[in-house]
Parts: structure tokens; C-alpha cells; sequence
């Protein structure tokens, strides 16, 4: 049970990332549109997408509280990577829900933001996702 609970985490954690990369490269060319085809566009492509993701977020959150489950709280208190691990995936969730923030404004034409800040916004799941990574496999402490 654990090795298909680890395969389905794994593959909903892809789909999670896949569109934390996507969503804000959509905001960058959103920022960029003045015609209201485009605008129109982007914003259903936004919203699809963040649904899309926002089920693989909670599938992949799922998955892990049930294999942690499975290894006791004996296991988890020490295993201070999984700590480490586990306050990322809650900042994770904070960058989640800000990008659910811009859809919304984008959306509603309340954008204040120029391309350039959401290519920067951009590389933030870059940073998660080596972090992360790295203390899952690595296990450093």
C-alpha cells in the first residue's frame, strides 16, 4: 500500500508543479494583453488551470497525510528533514493560494502588476521544488 501511496503522491506533486509553473507564466503574458480577446482568454485559461491544480494540490496533500499516517508519529518525530519538508509545503500552499489570488484579479481587471514581477513570481516554485527534493531524497538531518 505505502509503495502506490508514495507513486500517486509522486504523480500528483507533478501535476501540482506543472501548473505552479504554468499559472504565472500565464500571468506574464495576461499582464502584457490590452485586447479584450486576449483578456478573455487568458482569464478562462487561468481558471482552468487553477482548478486543475488546486485538485492536484489537495490529492498530493492526501496521499502524504495518509503515508504519514502509516508511519506513526514515532517515525515523524525523528525525521527533522520531514519537518523541514513539511514547513515548505505550507509556504507552497501560501504561493498557492496567492496565485488563486491573481486569477481572481486578473479576472475581476484588478491587476496591478506588470509582466516583469510574474516572471520573477515565476521562479518561486523553482526554489520549492529543489528544496523539497533535496530533503526528501537526501534526508539531510
Amino acid at each position: 500500500m505505502l509503495l502506490w501511496l508514495k507513486a500517486f503522491h509522486i504523480i500528483f506533486f507533478t501535476a501540482w508543479f506543472a501548473g505552479l509553473f504554468y499559472l504565472p507564466r500565464l500571468f506574464v503574458y495576461h499582464a502584457d494583453t490590452t485586447d479584450t480577446i486576449s483578456h478573455d482568454r487568458f482569464c478562462i485559461m487561468e481558471k482552468r488551470l487553477s482548478i486543475l491544480m488546486s485538485i492536484a494540490a489537495v490529492l498530493t496533500i492526501v496521499c502524504g497525510v495518509w503515508m504519514l499516517s502509516l508511519f506513526g508519529m514515532g517515525w515523524f518525530a525523528h525525521n527533522g528533514w520531514m519537518h523541514a519538508k513539511l514547513f515548505l509545503v505550507l509556504l507552497l500552499l501560501g504561493y498557492h493560494g496567492w496565485c488563486q489570488t491573481q486569477v481572481r484579479k486578473f479576472r475581476e481587471g484588478r491587476n496591478v502588476h506588470g509582466s516583469r514581477f510574474f516572471r520573477l513570481m515565476n521562479e518561486v516554485p523553482s526554489v520549492f521544488l529543489v528544496l523539497i527534493v533535496i530533503l526528501a531524497v537526501v534526508k539531510p538531518f
